[in-house]
């Protein structure tokens, strides 16, 4: 609503502007017919707590506001129309509402901004068919549900148009209804009584008598403090941002006219120092002081590759420092001497004692250490702590948090950097650009944490997971980015050189199927191939029909062939190109290994996330995913010992859903597929078939992702019935887990999010959607994610544990270097295989205390896919 009223501002600059609303209780068309509107039903609880925060927004925003009892809103507005009209006046009425269309001449148009439309007279006649002067009488014909105005009994708007135009209004249409045959005539003449009243109750007075006029309508005036604490306390984000640049513009400007300019209350106080002076007596503060902020600046957003160009701080709201070490640019100012001011900093940013805050510290950590310094005390961070606030809120990247919890923009690297290939790096950035934009990025990570860490406290468990899961999960990732893992580079250029000659065959294999040549990477020819040549039919509905069309396609002969032909080409290119070619490139120059990057606060359910490479992705089903893992390999004299939480989320769906059949199976240490098939298809254990143990996996796993008896249907190649008895079966041998997932869905809808057994928080938006699908997949999500998020959480637990173990009586034989999806690797020496493997069992089996025990099996191998 507000937005819209802002968008007419800016369509219609120096236009005057009224906004009126319904008053509360009956109307005059009420005392005409008393059953006017009766079926409509009351205003949604939801919307009609928005009425009095619009209406107070609207007033601080200069705007007249009309409530006029005993009459509704449109004859308030018709009323206006009418009194500018006479003074020939132009006026634009804002509505979607249809009954507005009588209102239309050559001075009154309508605007619907919700669709960007405009409507004059040829605009009533090209939608309505009949002019604006026809449209009472159409209305009354046609009658209203909503606003229970009879009309007559059939009458669509196409007999209306075609009535009016034959008998031009509607008394003409009833002194002729003896001549309109069949039953619409009968029911015209049956309504001939009634429809004058119809057409009272559909025509909108412009006669209201007013208490306000036109000339009581006078240039907005603005109150911008009231505006600003409105937007704030409803989170308007953007415009608060708007409304304090334009206070400060203001400001600015009136402060420039002064000779002696007074500092304003929060005005932001930002320094550079180049001064040793008094860089000592930042020092001194930072030293002293029970938390501070701490940001760098770097040459690159690779860890491993980035030098510190600037550091920055601050200790309190609105006042920060940057401290510039490497701006290199022509003509660039004096700088501290980096080494120098790095050694300075050494045993402050060591200290485990003094605590610090950033946003994604974990990168600072890293660049440090590039320079010899061991980053200790990380006591908060911003962007772990708006991601376990909420994870799906808002990107967790310091600008968007700036702007959704403090509504402030920030200064954009791309406005002082540039973009694209000419884009600076920051010891290229002018120092006056440089230094505000980095000493607003320690003050802003300040503010945020101040707002951020209350939320935390008061919200459930949160406070609990950020403190004992994710923040000390960060120097443990840190350390194992900066370890890095091995890969054989001649093992992946020789699977590479593989791929691309069975690439080359099955082009050959295409080509001679399609009878020509055409590049199969090629969209635009292989719909050319596929369509116009062997006449595969199109069809342009979603993903559904994409999947349907799909099918088709392996069953159709010749297509067929070239489908799978071109679904293997597909498979193996994007091996070559995003591993086989590309793990090579990775390995950096300095170390000889990969570095990684894990992510925190991507998935919304809590798992981490990993890029260059992407370790998650890597398949290890096919044979060629697994020759993609054999390149990863143990340095000379260690094995690599892949540990990987058993089937953990099953255990975990035993565990919250009390299941009993579910807990025997697991306390027994039964195979749980061999158990399910044995429940499901009615044999005994020893009898379940490798093809009945698989179906039992695909409804294992498929349930516990919300999956329908359709999507079960299509894994199993069955019939939807047949499916539809499996889920019915596996219930009824479960009753545990169905009634888990009725309560979770119940939960969901009622709370608005699930958790995970730590306390963690899933949100979803689209939980009590209108949209039927949104709101079936929001379901899906709440019954898997606590699941697995309980899953992230605990090999989190696990990880942390295993590495402080590592550190304090190992660290000369086993480090972790990689996790991926429910598996931690570690590079171990020879000599301490079966302690280490013995111990990292323990701890990975003691992370949690669920009602099943956490079964861990830890393989051992010279590369990854022995071990796994």
């Amino acid at each position: 609503m507000i937005s819209m009223l802002r968008r007419l501002e800016q369509d219609f600059p120096g236009s005057k502007m009224v906004v009126v609303f319904d008053a509360k209780g009956k109307t005059f068309r009420h005392d005409l017919y008393e059953e006017y509107k009766a079926n409509r039903p009351p205003m949604p609880e939801d919307l009609a707590c928005q009425i009095e925060p619009i209406h107070e927004i609207v007033k601080a925003m200069g705007l007249p506001l009309l409530t006029v009892t005993g009459v509704e809103a449109d004859d308030v507005i018709g009323t206006l129309a009418n009194e500018a009209t006479s003074k020939g006046i132009d006026v634009v009425v804002s509505t979607g509402d249809k009954d507005m269309a009588q209102l239309v001449s050559d001075h009154v148009t309508l605007i619907n901004t919700m669709t960007e439309t405009r409507m004059d007279r040829d605009g009533v006649v090209e939608k309505f068919g009949v002019t604006p002067e026809q449209i009472v009488d159409y209305l009354a014909l046609v009658g209203d549900k909503v606003d229970n105005i009879p009309g007559v009994n059939k009458c669509g708007p196409k007999t209306a148009v075609k009535w009016l135009q034959s008998y031009d209004n509607l008394d003409n249409v009833i002194e002729h209804a003896d001549e309109i045959k069949g039953k619409i005539g009968e029911y015209l003449r049956d309504a001939t009584e009634t429809l004058p009243l119809s057409r009272e109750l559909a025509t909108i007075r412009t006669d209201v008598e007013l208490d306000f006029g036109l000339e009581d309508l006078k240039l907005r005036e603005q109150d911008d403090q009231q505006l600003l604490e409105l937007f704030r306390e409803y989170e308007f984000r953007s415009w608060i941002a708007e409304l304090e640049e334009d206070e400060s513009s203001s400001s600015s400007n009136a402060r420039a006219g002064d000779e002696t300019p007074k500092p304003e209350t929060g005005e932001k106080d930002y320094s550079i120092i180049t001064d040793q002076k008094e860089l000592d007596q930042w020092l001194e503060r930072l030293g002293a002081a029970e938390l501070f902020a701490f940001d760098t600046e770097t040459t690159s957003l690779r860890y491993m590759d980035a030098e510190i160009v600037g550091v920055s701080f601050a200790v309190k709201p609105g006042e920060a420092a940057y401290v510039p070490l490497g701006h290199d640019y022509m003509g660039a100012p004096e700088q501290l001497d980096r080494d120098q001011v790095l050694d300075q900093l050494k045993p402050l940013l060591e200290n485990p004692d003094l605590a610090k805050v950033g946003q994604n510290l974990k990168y600072d950590k890293n660049v440090l250490a590039n320079h010899g310094i061991t980053l200790e005390g990380i006591a908060e961070d911003t962007m772990l702590e708006s991601y376990v606030l909420n994870s799906v809120a808002t990107r967790h990247d310091m600008d968007s948090l700036a702007m959704y919890y403090l509504g402030e923009k920030t200064t954009s690297f791309e406005s002082i950097a540039g973009k694209g290939a000419k884009q600076l790096t920051f010891n290229q950035i002018d120092l006056e650009k440089a230094a505000p934009y980095a000493a607003e990025d320690a003050d802003i990570t300040l503010r945020l944490h101040q707002t951020l860490r209350p939320k935390l406290k008061e919200t459930g468990k949160l406070a609990a997971v950020y403190e004992d899961i994710d923040l000390p999960l960060v120097p443990v990732l840190s350390r194992m980015e900066q370890r890095g893992t091995l890969i054989s580079a001649s093992t992946l250029r020789q699977h590479s050189q593989e791929l691309a000659e069975r690439m080359a065959e099955l082009e050959k294999e295409a080509h001679e199927v399609a009878g020509e040549t055409f590049n199969l990477g090629s969209t635009k020819q292989l719909q050319a191939i596929f369509y116009d040549k062997m006449g595969l039919p199109v069809i342009k509905k979603p993903q559904r029909a994409r999947r349907q069309q799909r099918s088709r396609c392996f069953r159709n002969s010749p297509t067929n062939t070239n489908c799978r032909v071109i679904l293997e080409h597909r498979s193996l290119s994007k091996l070559k190109s995003t591993y086989t070619d590309t793990l090579p490139e990775l390995i950096h120059h300095r170390t000889g290994r990969v570095h990684t990057s894990y992510h925190q606060a991507v998935t919304a359910t809590g798992r981490l996330s990993s890029s260059e490479p992407n370790l998650q992705n890597i398949p290890i089903r096919s044979e060629q995913g697994r020759r993609i893992r054999q390149a990863f390999i143990a340095p000379e004299g260690y094995k690599l010992v892949a540990a990987d939480y058993s089937q953990i989320e099953l255990r975990i769906m035993a565990h919250l859903s009390g299941d009993k059949g579910l807990l025997k199976a697991f306390e027994k240490g039964e195979d749980i597929h061999k158990a399910t098939a044995s429940e499901v298809f009615g044999v005994s254990l020893d009898d379940v078939s490798s093809d009945q143990r698989r179906s039992a996996k695909a409804i294992n796993f498929g349930l516990i992702y919300g999956m329908s008896a359709f999507g079960l249907s299509r894994q199993l190649d069955v019939e939807r019935k047949l499916a539809q008895e499996y889920i019915d079966r596996y219930f009824e041998r479960y009753p545990g887990v169905l009634k888990y997932m009725d309560n979770i869905r119940k939960q969901a809808h009622d709370d608005g999010f699930v958790e995970t057994l730590f306390g963690r928080r899933l949100y979803l938006p689209e939980i009590n959607a209108r949209n039927k699908q949104l709101q079936q997949a929001a379901e899906r999500t709440a019954i898997n994610a606590p699941m697995q998020g309980t899953a992230a959480d605990i090999i989190k637990r696990a990880m942390v544990d295993v590495e402080n173990w590592l550190l304090k009586e190992h660290a000369d034989e086993a480090r972790m270097t990689m996790q991926v999806h429910d598996e931690l690797i570690l590079e171990v020496k020879e000599s301490a295989l079966d302690k280490i493997r013995s111990g990292l069992e323990k701890r990975m089996s003691a992370a949690a205390e669920l009602d099943v025990p956490l079964l861990v099996e830890a393989g051992v191998g010279d590369n990854w896919d022995e071990a796994h």
